[in-house]
């Protein structure tokens, strides 16, 4: 598949345990559990999902001391780096460390005095442990606040650059930044701002985006945006409900860019009055069985005598039929006549034989 011709912001560049991020690195994925962190089988569990799914880090709120001492104990089963998202108190981070949290996440506004701040700069660079100063339009600090009268994008950037003074002043550099809004405008005049300003790595988000489709749409138009623009390092869709969605959104996102592939781009016509199939309930269930597929193929599935068999040949898989009955394209070349069921079964059979040659190479 091409990819998008966009050119990358330079940026220095920072790890989070083994996986690197900025520079010339992958637009990283990410997601965070809303597991009880202090219920370990139950946060693993998630994990463990959220990997199948392609999630590349993972974030866990550590609220207690109980959920920092779990962190260890999370950490032996899961495959991926753990980032311990850390407010209001200092020792939190400082637990966390201890416990081989591989990255932090903390919004030094709320976490009181520079001293604590200092405490958690000193031991994340003993460890060499990297950390992701976050502002956020829903804590930002009181000064901020009054001054700009309501959050802004201007005031997302004040409130990240100041917390950076202090970080560089202390000389630590093992940072990536986020400046997150609830909304579009704000999002993308935020980290247009900072990106020309500084040249770490930016971890993109629409906080609190919202509940699945519209979530969903709010964080593909500003994501989409600031990427096209070569702005964003790693990033996570904050949906409310399973953080799975969120990883499997974020994947559509940088798929639809061509930036980054995993697992099926499915193609399927919306249905109009020459469609005589159920193409949705076929998409669902094709998108269903090819649901353990990671390989980046292309399957179309068209219900449209007009473009159903122009876009099955160009598709590495493609269905297009009518009245229960279609063809089965692979990779241009005609394969299978017959019924769609038995077309879907062959077109899962041939998924699989595709990336298992694509892995085997």
């Amino acid at each position: 598949m091409e990819r998008f011709p966009i050119k990358r912001r330079s940026t220095r560049q920072i790890k989070v345990g083994d996986v690197t991020i900025g520079g010339d690195a992958p637009i990283r994925v990410q997601s965070m559990t809303d597991t009880d962190t202090e219920d370990v089988e139950a946060t693993i569990n998630q994990i463990v999902r959220l990997q199948e799914a392609g999630c590349e880090l993972v974030r866990l709120a550590v609220p207690t001391m109980a959920a920092a001492r779990a962190i260890s104990k999370i950490k032996e089963s899961i495959a991926i780096p753990l980032i311990a998202d850390i407010h209001f108190n200092y020792r939190l981070a400082l637990a966390a460390l201890d416990n081989r949290a591989d990255g932090l996440r903390i919004n030094p506004g709320n976490i009181g005095s520079r001293k604590g701040v200092s405490a958690i700069i000193k031991a994340a660079k003993e460890r060499g442990v990297s950390i992701r100063i976050g502002a956020n339009v829903g804590s930002l600090p009181a000064e901020i606040l009054n001054k700009y009268t309501h959050p802004t994008a201007p005031a997302l950037v004040e409130s990240i650059l100041h917390y950076l003074d202090f970080f560089e002043e202390q000389q630590f550099d093992q940072i990536k930044l986020s400046l997150k809004a609830s909304d579009v405008p704000t999002t993308v005049a935020a980290y247009r701002m900072i990106a020309s300003q500084v040249d770490y790595p930016l971890h993109l988000g629409v906080t609190e985006a919202g509940p699945l489709l519209t979530g969903s749409i709010k964080s593909a138009l500003a994501l989409g945006i600031l990427l096209t623009e070569g702005i964003g390092d790693t990033l996570r869709v904050s949906l409310s409900g399973d953080p799975v969605e969120e990883v499997r959104v974020a994947y559509a996102i940088l798929k639809g860019l061509r930036i980054r592939f995993r697992g099926p781009d499915i193609i399927s016509c919306p249905g109009c009055g020459r469609t005589k199939m159920d193409v949705a309930a076929l998409a669902m269930e094709v998108e269903a069985g090819l649901a353990h597929i990671t390989a980046p193929l292309k399957i179309a599935l068209m219900g449209c005598v007009v473009n159903g068999p122009g876009e099955a040949r160009e598709a590495d898989l493609g269905i297009a039929g009518g009245k229960g009955r279609g063809v089965l394209f692979k990779r241009g070349e005609l394969i299978k006549r017959g019924k769609i069921k038995e077309l879907v079964k062959t077109l899962i059979q041939e998924a699989e034989r595709l990336a298992r040659a694509t892995t085997d190479a």
